[in-house]
Protein backbone atom coordinates (compact mmCIF):
# COMPACT_ATOMS: atom_id res chain seq x y z
CA UNK A 1 0.00 0.00 0.00
CA UNK A 2 2.94 2.19 0.61
CA UNK A 3 4.09 1.55 -2.23
CA UNK A 4 0.79 3.01 -3.96
CA UNK A 5 0.84 6.33 -2.01
CA UNK A 6 3.96 6.94 -3.15
CA UNK A 7 3.03 6.09 -7.03
CA UNK A 8 -0.13 8.06 -6.74
CA UNK A 9 2.01 10.91 -4.96
CA UNK A 10 4.80 10.92 -8.41
CA UNK A 11 1.67 11.04 -10.80
CA UNK A 12 2.72 7.38 -11.82
CA UNK A 13 -0.80 6.20 -11.41
CA UNK A 14 -4.05 6.80 -11.70
CA UNK A 15 -6.07 7.98 -8.45
CA UNK A 16 -8.59 4.53 -9.65
CA UNK A 17 -5.68 2.38 -9.22
CA UNK A 18 -4.83 2.99 -5.35
CA UNK A 19 -9.15 3.13 -5.03
CA UNK A 20 -8.95 -0.34 -6.32
CA UNK A 21 -6.56 -1.38 -4.64
CA UNK A 22 -7.64 -0.38 -1.22
CA UNK A 23 -11.25 -1.32 -1.73
CA UNK A 24 -10.25 -5.21 -2.68
CA UNK A 25 -8.11 -5.01 0.46
CA UNK A 26 -10.97 -3.98 2.37
CA UNK A 27 -12.90 -6.39 0.97
CA UNK A 28 -10.73 -9.34 1.52
CA UNK A 29 -10.36 -8.67 5.10
CA UNK A 30 -14.32 -8.44 5.88
CA UNK A 31 -15.81 -10.76 8.26
CA UNK A 32 -18.41 -11.34 11.09
CA UNK A 33 -18.48 -9.11 14.10
CA UNK A 34 -18.03 -10.98 16.90
CA UNK A 35 -19.38 -9.60 19.77
CA UNK A 36 -22.94 -8.15 18.31
CA UNK A 37 -25.70 -10.32 17.20
CA UNK A 38 -29.47 -9.77 16.39
CA UNK A 39 -32.32 -11.96 17.77
CA UNK A 40 -33.93 -14.39 16.19
CA UNK A 41 -37.14 -13.76 15.48
CA UNK A 42 -37.81 -15.11 11.36
CA UNK A 43 -38.37 -18.57 11.39
CA UNK A 44 -36.81 -18.97 7.83
CA UNK A 45 -34.36 -17.23 5.77
CA UNK A 46 -34.40 -13.26 5.89
CA UNK A 47 -34.73 -11.97 2.58
CA UNK A 48 -34.05 -8.22 2.96
CA UNK A 49 -33.14 -5.55 5.27
CA UNK A 50 -32.66 -1.81 5.57
CA UNK A 51 -30.92 0.47 7.98
CA UNK A 52 -33.19 3.82 8.72
CA UNK A 53 -31.08 6.81 7.00
CA UNK A 54 -31.78 9.29 9.81
CA UNK A 55 -30.11 7.71 12.25
CA UNK A 56 -28.60 4.41 11.58
CA UNK A 57 -30.51 3.18 14.83
CA UNK A 58 -33.20 1.19 13.45
CA UNK A 59 -32.82 -1.97 11.25
CA UNK A 60 -35.47 -3.38 9.51
CA UNK A 61 -35.79 -7.16 8.24
CA UNK A 62 -38.28 -9.31 6.40
CA UNK A 63 -38.26 -13.41 5.93
CA UNK A 64 -39.49 -15.66 3.14
CA UNK A 65 -41.86 -16.25 6.57
CA UNK A 66 -43.64 -13.31 5.68
CA UNK A 67 -42.52 -11.59 8.61
CA UNK A 68 -41.71 -8.21 8.87
CA UNK A 69 -39.11 -7.19 12.49
CA UNK A 70 -37.93 -3.93 13.45
CA UNK A 71 -34.44 -4.14 15.44
CA UNK A 72 -32.75 -1.81 17.59
CA UNK A 73 -29.00 -1.73 16.65
CA UNK A 74 -27.79 0.52 19.98
CA UNK A 75 -26.03 -0.99 22.48
CA UNK A 76 -27.41 0.71 25.72
CA UNK A 77 -25.49 -1.34 27.80
CA UNK A 78 -22.25 -0.35 26.44
CA UNK A 79 -20.59 -3.93 26.86
CA UNK A 80 -18.75 -5.00 24.10
CA UNK A 81 -20.89 -8.18 23.47
CA UNK A 82 -24.60 -7.66 22.80
CA UNK A 83 -27.84 -8.41 21.16
CA UNK A 84 -29.98 -6.39 19.13
CA UNK A 85 -33.03 -6.78 20.06
CA UNK A 86 -36.19 -7.03 18.39
CA UNK A 87 -39.20 -3.80 19.65
CA UNK A 88 -42.08 -4.27 16.84
CA UNK A 89 -42.69 -7.49 14.59
CA UNK A 90 -45.73 -7.83 12.10
CA UNK A 91 -45.87 -11.54 12.61
CA UNK A 92 -48.55 -14.39 11.24
CA UNK A 93 -50.96 -13.80 13.40
CA UNK A 94 -50.90 -10.19 12.69
CA UNK A 95 -54.02 -9.35 10.70
CA UNK A 96 -52.38 -7.43 7.87
CA UNK A 97 -49.00 -9.15 7.48
CA UNK A 98 -48.30 -10.21 4.26
CA UNK A 99 -49.53 -13.78 3.33
CA UNK A 100 -46.50 -15.02 1.81
CA UNK A 101 -42.35 -14.24 1.29
CA UNK A 102 -41.21 -10.38 1.74
CA UNK A 103 -38.71 -9.60 -0.93
CA UNK A 104 -38.26 -5.82 0.09
CA UNK A 105 -38.47 -3.30 2.99
CA UNK A 106 -37.30 0.31 2.82
CA UNK A 107 -37.57 3.01 5.87
CA UNK A 108 -39.36 6.25 4.28
CA UNK A 109 -36.27 8.37 3.69
CA UNK A 110 -37.06 11.38 5.70
CA UNK A 111 -37.80 9.86 9.36
CA UNK A 112 -38.31 5.78 10.70
CA UNK A 113 -42.57 6.76 11.70
CA UNK A 114 -43.03 5.15 7.80
CA UNK A 115 -41.77 1.92 6.05
CA UNK A 116 -42.55 -0.31 2.96
CA UNK A 117 -42.56 -3.35 2.17
CA UNK A 118 -43.70 -5.54 -0.88
CA UNK A 119 -44.24 -9.44 -0.91
CA UNK A 120 -44.95 -12.35 -3.29
CA UNK A 121 -48.40 -11.84 -2.29
CA UNK A 122 -48.47 -9.12 -5.28
CA UNK A 123 -49.30 -6.45 -2.78
CA UNK A 124 -46.93 -3.22 -1.68
CA UNK A 125 -47.86 -1.80 1.88
CA UNK A 126 -46.89 1.61 3.54
CA UNK A 127 -47.02 1.24 7.34
CA UNK A 128 -47.49 3.17 9.93
CA UNK A 129 -44.47 2.47 12.05
CA UNK A 130 -46.07 3.88 15.16
CA UNK A 131 -48.98 2.01 14.92
CA UNK A 132 -47.92 -0.96 12.52
CA UNK A 133 -50.74 -0.85 10.73
CA UNK A 134 -51.10 0.06 6.72
CA UNK A 135 -51.59 3.52 5.57
CA UNK A 136 -51.61 2.00 2.27
CA UNK A 137 -52.27 -1.15 -0.10
CA UNK A 138 -51.27 -1.16 -3.42
CA UNK A 139 -52.61 -4.30 -5.24
CA UNK A 140 -51.35 -5.86 -8.34
CA UNK A 141 -51.42 -8.24 -11.41
CA UNK A 142 -48.16 -10.49 -10.76
CA UNK A 143 -46.15 -11.00 -8.13
CA UNK A 144 -43.83 -8.13 -6.84
CA UNK A 145 -40.26 -8.84 -6.84
CA UNK A 146 -38.47 -5.51 -5.47
CA UNK A 147 -39.49 -1.68 -4.66
CA UNK A 148 -37.84 1.39 -4.43
CA UNK A 149 -38.53 5.00 -3.03
CA UNK A 150 -36.00 7.52 -3.84
CA UNK A 151 -33.71 8.69 -1.08
CA UNK A 152 -33.24 12.29 -2.69
CA UNK A 153 -36.50 13.29 -4.22
CA UNK A 154 -38.16 16.31 -3.80
CA UNK A 155 -40.75 17.00 -6.12
CA UNK A 156 -42.26 13.77 -6.11
CA UNK A 157 -43.21 10.90 -3.85
CA UNK A 158 -43.24 7.87 -6.98
CA UNK A 159 -42.04 4.25 -5.86
CA UNK A 160 -41.19 2.10 -8.21
CA UNK A 161 -42.38 -1.24 -8.47
CA UNK A 162 -41.01 -4.17 -10.40
CA UNK A 163 -42.96 -7.26 -10.43
CA UNK A 164 -43.57 -10.38 -12.78
CA UNK A 165 -45.42 -8.24 -15.50
CA UNK A 166 -42.49 -6.44 -17.66
CA UNK A 167 -44.32 -3.04 -17.11
CA UNK A 168 -42.49 -1.08 -14.33
CA UNK A 169 -45.49 0.53 -12.18
CA UNK A 170 -44.99 3.81 -10.58
CA UNK A 171 -46.83 4.29 -7.17
CA UNK A 172 -47.46 7.66 -5.98
CA UNK A 173 -47.52 8.17 -2.25
CA UNK A 174 -49.60 11.51 -2.40
CA UNK A 175 -52.69 10.45 -4.39
CA UNK A 176 -52.28 6.57 -2.98
CA UNK A 177 -52.45 5.76 -7.27
CA UNK A 178 -50.42 4.32 -9.82
CA UNK A 179 -49.35 7.45 -11.73
CA UNK A 180 -46.75 6.00 -14.60
CA UNK A 181 -46.27 2.49 -16.44
CA UNK A 182 -42.89 2.05 -17.95
CA UNK A 183 -42.68 0.10 -20.63
CA UNK A 184 -40.05 -1.72 -22.73
CA UNK A 185 -38.41 -4.67 -20.98
CA UNK A 186 -39.76 -7.94 -22.46
CA UNK A 187 -39.35 -10.18 -19.21
CA UNK A 188 -40.46 -9.67 -15.35
CA UNK A 189 -38.91 -6.78 -13.81
CA UNK A 190 -36.02 -8.18 -11.28
CA UNK A 191 -34.50 -4.84 -9.62
CA UNK A 192 -35.13 -1.22 -9.63
CA UNK A 193 -33.42 1.76 -8.34
CA UNK A 194 -33.89 5.23 -8.23
CA UNK A 195 -30.32 7.11 -8.95
CA UNK A 196 -28.85 8.77 -5.68
CA UNK A 197 -28.00 12.23 -7.25
CA UNK A 198 -31.22 12.65 -10.22
CA UNK A 199 -34.24 12.32 -8.55
CA UNK A 200 -35.86 11.44 -11.45
CA UNK A 201 -33.82 8.92 -13.07
CA UNK A 202 -35.01 5.31 -12.42
CA UNK A 203 -33.15 2.23 -13.46
CA UNK A 204 -34.34 -1.34 -14.30
CA UNK A 205 -32.85 -4.68 -14.45
CA UNK A 206 -35.17 -7.56 -16.06
CA UNK A 207 -35.06 -11.02 -16.89
CA UNK A 208 -34.49 -10.01 -20.54
CA UNK A 209 -30.90 -9.62 -19.45
CA UNK A 210 -31.63 -5.54 -19.88
CA UNK A 211 -30.84 -2.51 -17.67
CA UNK A 212 -32.82 0.17 -18.83
CA UNK A 213 -32.44 4.31 -17.33
CA UNK A 214 -35.57 5.99 -17.21
CA UNK A 215 -36.23 9.39 -17.15
CA UNK A 216 -39.80 9.56 -15.56
CA UNK A 217 -40.53 12.98 -16.67
CA UNK A 218 -40.91 11.46 -20.23
CA UNK A 219 -43.08 9.39 -22.01
CA UNK A 220 -40.65 8.27 -25.22
CA UNK A 221 -39.43 5.28 -23.14
CA UNK A 222 -35.84 4.48 -21.68
CA UNK A 223 -33.45 7.02 -22.60
CA UNK A 224 -30.32 4.64 -22.31
CA UNK A 225 -30.64 0.84 -22.70
CA UNK A 226 -27.61 -1.87 -21.98
CA UNK A 227 -27.81 -5.34 -23.20
CA UNK A 228 -25.41 -7.50 -21.94
CA UNK A 229 -24.73 -9.15 -25.15
CA UNK A 230 -25.07 -6.04 -27.27
CA UNK A 231 -28.45 -7.05 -28.94
CA UNK A 232 -27.24 -10.02 -30.26
CA UNK A 233 -27.67 -13.79 -28.90
CA UNK A 234 -24.74 -14.89 -26.30
CA UNK A 235 -23.08 -17.45 -27.46
CA UNK A 236 -21.49 -20.00 -24.93
CA UNK A 237 -18.19 -21.11 -26.79
CA UNK A 238 -16.86 -17.64 -27.19
CA UNK A 239 -15.38 -15.38 -24.16
CA UNK A 240 -17.98 -12.81 -23.23
CA UNK A 241 -16.53 -9.06 -23.75
CA UNK A 242 -17.90 -5.82 -22.90
CA UNK A 243 -18.47 -3.32 -26.23
CA UNK A 244 -20.36 -0.56 -24.62
CA UNK A 245 -20.28 2.37 -27.19
CA UNK A 246 -18.32 5.20 -26.13
CA UNK A 247 -21.51 7.57 -26.27
CA UNK A 248 -23.33 5.33 -24.32
CA UNK A 249 -20.38 5.41 -21.77
CA UNK A 250 -20.83 9.23 -21.60
CA UNK A 251 -24.55 9.03 -21.44
CA UNK A 252 -24.29 6.93 -18.61
CA UNK A 253 -21.95 8.89 -17.01
CA UNK A 254 -24.05 11.55 -16.93
CA UNK A 255 -27.55 10.12 -15.59
CA UNK A 256 -25.46 8.57 -12.76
Amino acid sequence: MLGLLSARQGGFNEPLTLRRAESTRRVLNLELNKDRDVQRIHGSGVNTIDIDPIEGKYMLSGGSDGVIVIYDLENISRKPQYTCKAICTVGRSHQHSHKFSVETVQWYPCDTGMFTSSSFDKTLKIWDTNSLLPAEVFTFEGTVYCHHMSPIATKHCLIAVGTKNPKVQLCDLKSGSFTHILQGHKGEVLSVKWSPRHEHILVTASADSKVRFWDVRQAAGSVIVLDQHNGETANVHTSHRIGWEGSAMQDVSGVL
